[in-house]
């Protein structure tokens, strides 16, 4: 007897007979609401054990007294039963523990989740509600976490940046004794790595905001850099921002942009001399970063717009920030022209720099705690930032959505099981499981890409 039919075992204990199996769940003719989830054959309350609870994320990343405390239910489901609705309210995170489910999204298209697979140690669900409808293609037992995961997993990352300190890099293991790496690791940890600057501009901009500086002001500072004013007269003037007046200067530009916006689109516009090398094959690196953060950033400018209230120029530069991380890697190899890995080799290292680096050339350049964590949380799928969309949901989604038709898709979650996806309003995703705002903005991304490249 394994230890899932000692959970659940095959006879009922009350009566002694095989439980009754609910009829199959019909065809899908009607409305979702018209469908009630089936009621499960048994749900009761377990006690896994921690090594257990660590098959699954964010829960291997808790520390084990947090896994110990957390509740958690054991449910089996018969073959063709409908575990969960799209739409409809929860209050759990689901996982699938045995058996196979079909997950239909808000879409013609659907999925299939077995166990076992990398999908199955992800949530089948986030969020206040569903985003997808689960149906057992085979007797199933799900494990059902108190809602509460996803605000304890919040805390605890919260916690964790908000005392960062300079520790040692988890590298992977297929890198973890490689000389090169293991130098790069002690530099960060003794703090002597060759970190990035703003351009003088982008700097003394940045510090005089501080002091609630006017137009004028602003001005003043941005207008010793020709390439910059231009820059800004040719955003002013483009379709985001242009109304049927154009303008031709520097003054006229800032005051329709706005003075916040205008900060972060001279730091955007800066940050792109950071991602610059002398080595030519670590230019290309470079060059490919700075594409792949254009792209985000672009992402996250549509879905401020057309999500939330939050200034699609702050979205911006919180896209573009995201990675920058590398880019300390990327000079520190610079150093070492005759012993650092080939390109592939050092992007390996990327995911597991994001934040720490990242975080560290943030807090020198004296970007605000807020974006500071930007690297940290850009890819936390499992980040819930409360009921409102937050900036960070903005750049989760976006760097998500990034990786659409990219082999590194394969094992990551699905939209819409990302607690991100659920703060989304109906009808944003389309049938290739993308959000379908980015799909019909797609002349816009381009814009703005055009804008900062």
């Amino acid at each position: 007897m394994n230890w899932l039919e000692k959970i659940f075992p095959r006879t009922n204990t009350d009566t002694g007979k095989t439980p009754p199996i609910p009829r199959a769940f019909a065809a899908q003719t009607g409305e979702t609401a018209a469908i009630k989830p089936t009621r499960p054959l048994i749900e009761c309350e377990q006690n896994l054990t921690v090594e257990q609870l660590k098959r699954f994320a964010p829960l291997r990343d808790l520390d084990e007294q947090t896994l110990t405390n957390l509740p958690h239910v054991m449910a089996l489901y018969p073959r063709d039963a409908t575990v969960f609705i799209r739409g409809q309210s929860s209050d759990a995170v689901y996982y699938l523990m045995a058996g196979q489910l079909q997950m239909q999204p808000d879409s013609e298209d659907s999925y299939q989740v077995k166990e076992s697979t990398g999908l199955a140690a992800l949530p089948l669900n986030s969020g206040k509600s569903f985003g997808a409808t689960a149906m057992a293609l085979t007797e199933v037992s799900i494990l059902k976490i108190s809602a509460d995961l996803n605000r304890l997993w919040t805390h605890q990352r919260q916690e964790n940046l908000s005392c960062i300190e300079l520790v040692d890099l988890e590298l992977p293991e297929e890198i973890s004794n490689q000389h090169f790496f293991n130098s790069f690791a002690h530099a960060y940890r003794e703090n002597r790595l060759r970190l990035p600057s703003l351009p003088n501009v982008a700097f003394k901009l940045q510090r005089a905001m501080l002091q609630d500086i006017g137009i004028h002001d602003a001005v003043e500072i941005i207008q010793v850099e020709p390439a910059i004013v231009a820059k800004l007269i040719q955003v002013a003037n483009c379709p985001l921002y242009a109304t049927t007046v154009a303008i031709n200067n520097c003054h006229d530009a800032v005051n329709r942009i706005g003075l916040d916006a205008t900060r972060n689109l001279v730091l955007s516009i800066s940050i792109k001399q950071l991602f610059n090398s002398k080595d030519r094959e670590l230019l290309k690196g470079m060059q490919k970063l700075w594409k792949n953060s254009l792209y985000v950033s672009s992402l996250c400018f549509v879905l401020a717009q057309e999500c939330s209230d939050i200034p699609p120029e702050d979205a911006l530069l919180a896209g573009l920030i995201c990675d920058i991380g590398a880019i300390p890697l990327l000079h520190f190899a610079e150093q070492f022209p005759e012993h650092y890995p080939d390109l592939a080799e050092l992007e390996t290292a990327f995911p597991y720099l994001r934040g720490p680096v990242g975080y560290l050339v943030l807090h020198t350049l004296g970007f605000s705690a807020n974006l500071c964590n930007i690297p940290n949380l850009a890819e936390d799928w499992h980040h819930d930032s409360g009921d409102c969309l937050g900036i960070a949901d903005i750049v989760i989604l976006a760097k998500l959505h990034s990786y659409f038709g990219n082999q590194q898709a394969r094992d990551l979650p699905y939209i819409n099981s990302v607690p991100a996806y659920a703060k989304i309003s109906e009808g944003k995703l389309d049938p290739d499981f993308s959000l379908a705002i980015l799909r019909k903005a797609h002349d816009r991304i381009d814009a703005v890409m055009r804008l900062l490249s």
